[in-house]
């Protein structure tokens, strides 16, 4: 299904015609509208993925790759190609340019920040920033953040969500192994920091879904309890978007970030959304043309709004790209969370029919999760298994601490054996066969050990012999 460049429902422009700002004095699209090429209903199917065919190398030959690896990058849609395939066709400066692609192309832009803005359940007066990634939307908010806010982190977050705020003003909270304890511990820090310097502006950070275990925080009762202590929530959306519905507005959450590449679009794009009044109140951290308004010989005055944040000029396909994402996703929700959830299913069942295999949880295993399973085998080096799984299997998983060392040093604390694990995570291009493959390699593993002989070299776990992932590919230009 193609989805972009289109129409976006209760898309507003400007009074004067405009789809949005026109820094710098440049022309924008006045009164240019494009018509939908979708009806907006629901399909009971699921959407299709660029690469679906992938065929890779591994000993015993040619075979379909096994896509376990979601939680680090989602293939592209083919509805996302097909919008950026057309969006090229047109493609130019955006609010800088009289002439017609230009036009076309401003006004894509700003119907792509709508879409986005509709997707993640924005308010009507919330500022929706393009940025490059989670962690590009995260810096934007910290650059902005009153001088005097105390920022309250758990340290079970992923790297971008808990290290951009300063540790000055930082407030790290440790590892919790309930929902019930998380409640508690923030709870009672917030109450500690209530009077004096930390009363004026403070910020919880949490994450809507566990990068490492998949497991879903209750983002409704964290927001409920900031606003109960007179705290604003900002929510880590990464491990969410492709996979859950979000709403700013419903959870009440006063900020909310995600990236295009775990959303199936291609990397480079990312989104803050979010309350106006502090992103404009701050200076922005990527100065230029485009976030301001007035440049004089002895003062600069910024934009107000998402241009303010957005300097330079802006990533247009790539925000594109993630509306067209956005697009098919929300109209195929039905269908993708019942893949999901039986892939999963299946997943851990396998996992825990096999001898020696842990999984990976901060609070219960029968906490809800999306597809994100991160496990050790008795043995077995984490970085060995995803060799073999890889080389001898065909298997896409990854192995690590997952850019969230202090959760992962303290899920592996007591096994006295592993310093990472390995994550196995599903979505759209994940199939039954797939997880099955990966299961049977498990158990081949830990019956038989590996097929092939390996070593362990400074670089890692190296097969003996020609390794088939080594051969000379064509390159794509």
């Amino acid at each position: 299904m193609s989805v972009l460049p289109r129409t976006i429902s209760g898309f507003h422009p400007d009074p004067d015609g405009t789809p949005g700002p026109a820094p710098c004095g440049g022309g924008a699209p006045h009164g240019l509208t494009t018509r939908s090429r979708t009806a907006g209903t629901v399909a009971s199917e699921l959407p299709r993925v660029v690469g679906a065919g992938l065929v890779v190398p591994t000993l015993s030959g040619p075979t379909p790759y096994a896509n376990l690896d979601h939680a680090a990058s989602t293939p592209a849609l083919v509805a996302v190609k097909e919008a950026v395939d057309r969006a090229l066709e047109t493609y130019a400066s955006v609010h800088r340019g009289a002439g017609y692609a230009s036009r076309l192309t401003s006004a894509w832009y700003e119907q792509a920040r709508a879409e986005v803005a509709a997707f993640v359940g924005a308010r009507s007066d919330d500022a929706v920033i393009f940025t490059r990634t989670t962690t590009d939307s995260w810096a934007v908010l910290s650059a902005a953040l009153p001088a005097d806010t105390t920022v309250f982190v758990f340290a079970s977050e992923h790297h971008s969500t808990l290290l951009p705020w300063g540790d000055l003003r930082t407030v790290r909270l440790p590892v919790p192994h309930s929902v019930a304890e998380a409640r508690a511990l923030l709870a009672d820090a917030l109450a500690a920091r209530s009077g004096g310097q930390h009363a004026a502006h403070r910020l919880v950070v949490i994450t809507g879904a566990s990068n490492v275990t998949g497991e879903v925080w209750p983002v409704e009762d964290f927001a409920r309890l900031a606003h109960e202590h007179g705290a604003r929530i900002a929510v880590d959306a990464a491990q969410l978007s492709a996979h859950r519905r979000i709403d700013v507005a419903a959870w009440d959450v006063d900020y909310l970030a995600f990236s295009g590449h775990k959303t199936y679009a291609p990397f480079g794009t990312g989104v803050l959304a979010g309350r106006s009044d502090w992103l404009d109140g701050g200076d922005p951290y990527l100065r230029g043309g485009g976030a301001t308004r007035v440049v004089a010989a002895g003062d600069t005055t910024w934009a107000t709004g998402a241009a303010r944040h957005e300097g330079g000029s802006p990533n247009v396909i790539g925000a594109i790209a993630l509306a067209a994402a956005c697009a098919t996703i929300a109209a195929h929700r039905v269908a993708i969370e019942e893949h999901e959830s039986r892939l999963l299913s299946r997943l851990r069942d396998g996992l825990s029919t096999i001898d020696g295999v842990d999984e990976l949880s901060i609070f219960d295993e029968g906490h809800d999760r999306v597809g994100v399973v991160a496990f050790t085998v008795r043995g077995f080096e984490a970085s060995l298994v995803s060799q073999v799984l890889s080389v001898e299997h065909g298997v896409g998983v990854r192995d690590g601490r997952f850019c969230a060392h202090l959760l992962v040093d303290d899920l592996l604390s007591g096994t006295g054996e592993h310093e990472t694990a390995v994550r196995a995570s599903i979505g759209l291009g994940s199939t039954k066969e797939g997880v099955d493959r990966l299961i049977g390699g498990l158990r081949e593993l830990v019956e038989a050990g590996p097929a092939a002989t390996w070593t362990r070299a400074d670089s890692g776990w190296v097969v003996d012999g020609d390794d088939p992932r080594d051969r000379e590919v064509v390159r794509p230009w």
